[in-house]
């Protein structure tokens, strides 16, 4: 299929495996541990990289290579790895391309867990992280060393949904020789394809709304042949690999990537502005408003403002929890992206480790509530966080 001469939507439902002698119109799943070899040379060539097909599906497998296939169409990347979990995808990424003595300069705001890598675990491996600060991008330059490898972000970052300029940090890596990575999770290919600002490598936590129903883990590492060699090299070694079946999962889901995302957003939006409009409520950021800092640059950067919404309550930590207790409708719930809307409390849940001022450097005020709105009727999303915020 000539990826050019086709859309978005038609290149996420129509780029599949080729068929089998069955003539199934949906790809099937292959639930197998390994590949069978026609002959000892056909089994030598394989394992030299002299033919390109399945061995082992620690290695690949149909399902994980047609999603992957699909997200590097939908990113404008010429290769791909599938992993296990989103984090599996960013730490195997980092731990591919660094040696000790390497340094990483990442923004201040990025997922605890990423954070958690960079100051519990890369530091006993001789690996150090600068962090800047997403408001000073002028910045950024100031803490690049002589042994900086690689730039790292999230836009819109997690959770206080803040956006950083893309093509700035392609023109600085550019500059520098530094290898660009993005975590797109919040935003998915659909809204937003990195590798157009400047990108190298595009992270992306498959669990949230590429799966968009809360059913399966899975990450993903798209971006250029060369870095992805690496990271493919040591994930076939490490073993953080996708399962099949979690991949033909993932697949399909991309079929209606982008009529779930387009609804994802305009029920956000509606969200957004109710939340602007409530007087127990100090501010809101989302993406599309006009308030949000970044506006004109998330307008620049992405096609919509994606499906998180952060607010602050009035009353700081104990009112953020007693909003938490009076929630019906909406779950409560660690995940996100997912058809059902959830909402948590960072200050007093995920988050709650960190100092207040540690929590601020980030964004992360007490009373800061993250909304991932699914796709129930907007109405009746909007009057369970009424309630509860009365």
């Amino acid at each position: 299929m000539n990826e050019q001469e086709y859309g978005f939507e038609t290149q996420a439902i129509r780029n599949q495996l080729e068929r089998t002698q069955f003539l199934e119109h949906s790809v099937p799943l292959y639930l197998t541990s390994s590949f069978v070899f026609e002959d000892a040379e056909d089994m030598r060539a394989s394992f030299a990289e002299e033919k390109d097909r399945n061995i082992y599906s620690r290695y690949s497998n149909p399902n994980t290579n047609e999603f992957v296939d699909k997200i590097c169409a939908m990113e404008g990347a010429e290769a791909g790895f599938a992993f296990a979990s989103g984090m599996a995808a960013v730490y195997s990424t980092f731990a591919a391309l660094l040696k000790s003595g390497d340094h990483i300069v990442s923004a201040s705001s990025v997922f605890g867990t990423t954070h958690s890598l960079f100051v519990n675990y890369f530091p006993k491996w001789g690996i150090e992280t600068s962090y800047f600060d997403l408001n000073k991008p002028e910045t950024i330059e100031s803490f690049i060393k002589p042994n900086t490898k690689i730039l790292f972000a999230e836009s819109p970052t997690n959770p206080a949904v803040d956006i950083i300029d893309l093509e700035l940090l392609g023109a600085i890596a550019k500059k520098h020789n530094l290898i660009l990575i993005i975590d797109n999770c919040f935003a998915t290919p659909y809204l937003q394809q990195p590798m157009k600002w400047g990108a190298h490598l595009v992270v992306h936590s498959a669990t949230k709304l590429i799966d968009g129903q809360g059913r399966v883990l899975g990450g993903i590492t798209v971006g250029n042949a060369d870095l992805i060699k690496d990271i493919y090299l040591f994930s076939r070694l490490t073993g953080p690999s996708l399962s099949p079946f979690n991949a033909w999962v993932l697949s399909k889901s991309l079929e209606t990537l982008a009529i779930r995302v387009d609804r994802h957003c305009e029920n956000a939006m509606k969200v957004a502005e109710f939340l602007e409009s409530h007087p127990n409520v100090n501010t809101v950021k989302y993406p599309f408003l006009k308030s949000h800092p970044q506006y004109e640059l998330a307008k620049k950067q992405m096609k919509l403002g994606g499906n998180i919404v952060a607010f602050e309550i009035k009353g700081g930590i104990e009112a953020g929890r007693a909003f938490l207790d009076k929630i019906r409708l909406c779950s409560l719930s660690p995940n996100l992206g997912d058809t059902r809307t959830i909402v948590t409390h960072p200050a007093s849940t995920t988050h709650s480790k960190l100092t207040v001022e540690e929590r601020l450097a980030v964004s992360i005020t007490d009373g800061l509530v993250r909304v991932s709105v699914g796709l129930e009727t907007v109405e009746d999303v909007i009057a369970d966080l009424e309630q509860a915020l009365s």
